[in-house]
């Protein structure tokens, strides 16, 4: 790595680094009590507790908990960050659908809108149920499932039934009409060591703009058997989402619309008038504004883990999952008409999922060494349709459309994913230092049927041999620890709206020979140290990225027209992250966290022209992020004040066109109580989001990105939510 690259950031880092206190994971997979980010680990490793979960707005996506921790960017256009249209999750410059997320080991595939392989985090549990997050800023541990970790990873883990009965109620209130109810029942322990929780969450809430709904029911149950010193761990969850999404805009429709500007209804005769060239208000192309857009996803997901002690130091775990999906996204387009007297139909993608794997590990405990082997096994089938609905009236079509008039294509999809990894961990020097190695071995086969239409068909196989993972932790002294870690990863191909397979069958003929997956080699430098008052960790990490494909959009989104897949190089990533918490007292803490990026393209590339992006920035990756945090517990109260600065961001491949840095702050307050009038954990809280009321854009990318936008035209962008108050009541009885 380049000194020049990183001199800056590192003399900012030394003003701005205190550090955090935060949970670790030991090599059984249990959670130790405070202590310092990652101890142990040769990789960066940080972690989210439940009450950093706790003192959210309810209902708040965990990712957006995230947000705070060095290397991380999330976007979203609604105040919860669960709107998934415009959900944005990125780590050093890797895109949400270049990273791996699990949750209590199943695979949640990248968690993109158009589902293929997975499903978000906000739909496959209840925030209120999770007990902990791990991120994984560079590479993420050889067991997680994942096909396309080509960055980070994620584990989200569930929380443990109640060793006591409880009911637990939980309401929330706040702008645009939102209604958030949790309940949950814990039955305590009873029988031959079982306990179990059942869980019902109702979330109901407008638009910041405009008009609609985001709503969601979900349902969530969990099983927990001991089985003398081994165990049985049994979930089912369901989720029900219905959004209404925002219009996408550009930097030019922002200046001459304004950032309150949306979709058209509930006017349904402004909507028809501009399907036939009439426009009003400012208006002056078709794609300023459609009728409206939604998306609706309905989810089942269960898990049953196994995990036996077969001996002493010998563990064994076996994960087993079902995941099945239907989904519809509705965009109201006037480029298909009803009828002649109708100029606008409802354009649907339609998906179908169902997935089953299997995960089994073995650690081996053997003194100096730890063992650990293991094997993932999924088959998933996944249905890909454009259809197109005949559009009567303005009438709300939040729902599961059937019967179209007319179907543009239709694609199924069978991929078979398998994976084994193996790991050793050796301690010397009483444990001061920890050397580890391993390697995994994925194969990734998809195969593709076209039942309608001209998009691709045929089949596609991503697979490596070995891919290395070495690391190595050592403990200066007892409160300081150096790490480093150098780890090669692959990213599958893609199913499913995009990739090589939305190509026409001809591109795809002449490109699939040539195809290489995505590969990615990170390498991790860090150090971690603990005072009385004072934690923290400081990391300097270098990324190259290779054989990056990149889907070309050829008309706009709503048309949907086949794009055009190909290889466009290299990427290379230099940076610096620094986190920590300063305790000021007993009651007060300081935790801060700096984020220095340079990701640039490596490789110009052809596009009928060539496209020179050679040393530009990677697009939606800020050089710069900061984050801040004061907070305060005495006694009763409770209280929070942050603020997240983020620069500059580039939604273009030449760097013609951004969106400005911007700050947006939160404030949270509570008092709680041990005990109140027959109740217990009785609490009372009052969150604000964006407390300055900070006009800024959110999501880049929401239709892709492009070469070029010199004059900021493209429609790719969402505005951030304007300032928001949230009061929720929670108790149990």
């Amino acid at each position: 790595m380049k000194p020049r690259y990183l001199l800056k950031p590192i003399c900012l880092c030394l003003l701005q680094a205190f550090a955090m206190v935060a949970m670790a994971e030991d090599n059984d997979g249990k959670v130790e009590t405070v202590t310092v980010l990652g101890e142990g680990q040769s990789r960066q490793v940080q972690n989210i507790t439940r009450k950093d979960l706790v003192q959210a707005t309810p209902g708040t996506s965990p990712l957006k908990t995230l947000e705070k921790l060095p290397g991380v960017s999330f976007q979203s256009a609604d105040p919860f960050g669960s709107y998934e249209w415009s959900s944005r999750f990125s780590i050093r410059g890797f895109s949400q659908n270049q990273l791996g997320f699990t949750l209590d080991g199943v695979p949640l595939g990248d968690m993109s809108y158009g589902n293929n392989n997975g499903l978000h985090i906000s739909r496959a549990i209840s925030t209120e149920n999770i007990g902990r997050v791990t991120l994984s800023q560079g590479a993420g541990s050889l067991a997680t499932a994942a096909s396309s970790n080509l960055g980070g990873t994620v584990q989200f883990f569930s929380s443990e039934p109640s060793e006591e009965f409880a009911l637990t109620g939980e309401q929330t209130f706040g702008s645009n009409k939102t209604s958030h109810t949790f309940a949950r029942v814990d039955t305590g322990m009873f029988g031959t060591g079982t306990k179990l929780y059942l869980s019902a969450t109702r979330h109901r809430t407008e638009k910041t703009k405009g008009t609609g709904g985001q709503d969601q029911d979900q349902f969530n149950a969990k099983l927990v058997q001991n089985l003398g010193e081994s165990r049985l761990s049994i979930f089912w969850n369901t989720s029900d989402r219905k959004e209404v999404d925002y219009q996408d805009m550009s930097l030019e429709m922002t200046k001459r619309l304004g950032y309150d500007w949306d979709n058209y209804a509930p006017d349904w005769n402004r909507a028809v008038n501009a399907a036939k060239g009439i426009y009003t208000g400012g208006v002056n192309n078709l794609d300023d504004a459609y009728y409206q857009g939604s998306g609706l996803r309905k989810d089942s997901l269960a898990g049953a883990t196994l995990s036996l002690n077969l001996a002493d130091g010998i563990e064994w775990k076996t994960v087993a999952y079902h995941h099945s999906n239907e989904g519809q996204g509705h965009w109201y387009t006037p480029y298909t008409p009803t009828s002649a007297s109708v100029p606008i139909s409802i354009r649907t993608t339609e998906y179908t999922i169902s997935r089953n794997g299997i995960i089994s590990d073995i650690n081996i405990d053997a003194g100096a060494n730890f063992l650990k082997a293991g094997v993932w096994v999924e088959d998933s089938n996944h249905t890909l349709t454009r259809n197109f609905y005949a559009a009567v009236d303005g009438r709300d079509t939040n729902y599961f459309l059937r019967d179209p008039f007319n179907t543009g294509f239709k694609q199924n999809f069978d991929t078979k994913t398998t994976q084994f990894y193996v790991q050793d961990t050796l301690e010397l020097l009483n444990g001061a230092l920890a050397l580890n190695f391993g390697f995994k071995t994925p194969k990734i086969e998809i195969g593709s049927v076209n039942v309608v239409g001209s998009r691709a068909a045929g089949n596609l196989t991503a697979k490596k041999s070995f891919l290395p993972q070495v690391g190595v932790k050592f403990n200066v002294t007892k409160d300081d620890e150096l790490f480093a870690s150098i780890t090669e990863n692959m990213r599958a191909f893609q199913p499913g709206v995009s990739g090589p397979f939305s190509q026409s069958q001809t591109a795809f003929n002449s490109s699939v020979n040539s195809l290489k997956p995505e590969t990615s080699t990170s390498l991790d430098l860090g150090y971690r140290f603990k005072r009385s008052d004072f934690q923290g960790s400081v990391a300097l990490y270098h990324a190259d990225f290779d054989d990056r494909l990149l889907n070309v959009a050829n008309c706009p989104g709503i048309v949907g027209c086949p794009n055009t897949f190909v290889n466009v190089g290299k990427v290379s990533t230099n940076g610096l992250e620094a986190v920590g918490i300063l305790k000021l007292s007993k009651e007060w803490s300081w935790f801060n966290s700096y984020t220095y990026n340079d990701s640039q393209y490596k490789s110009n590339y052809l596009d009928k022209v060539v496209v020179a992006v050679a040393g530009k920035q990677v697009v939606d990756a800020p050089k710069t992020m900061f984050n801040t945090e004061l907070a305060i517990e005495d006694g009763a109260w409770f209280a929070r004040l942050g603020a997240k600065y983020t620069g500059e961001r580039y939604y273009t491949y030449l760097n013609d066109a951004s969106v400005p840095a911007y700050w947006v702050s939160n404030f949270a307050v509570g008092y709680k109580q041990k005990s109140f009038a027959g109740l217990k954990d009785v609490s009372v809280q009052l969150n604000v989001t964006n407390l300055m009321n900070k006009q800024y854009y959110s999501t880049i990318g929401s239709n892709g990105f492009v070469a070029s936008d010199p004059k900021g035209e493209y429609a790719t962008l969402l505005t951030g939510a304007p300032r928001q108050f949230f009061i929720s009541l929670s108790a149990k009885l």
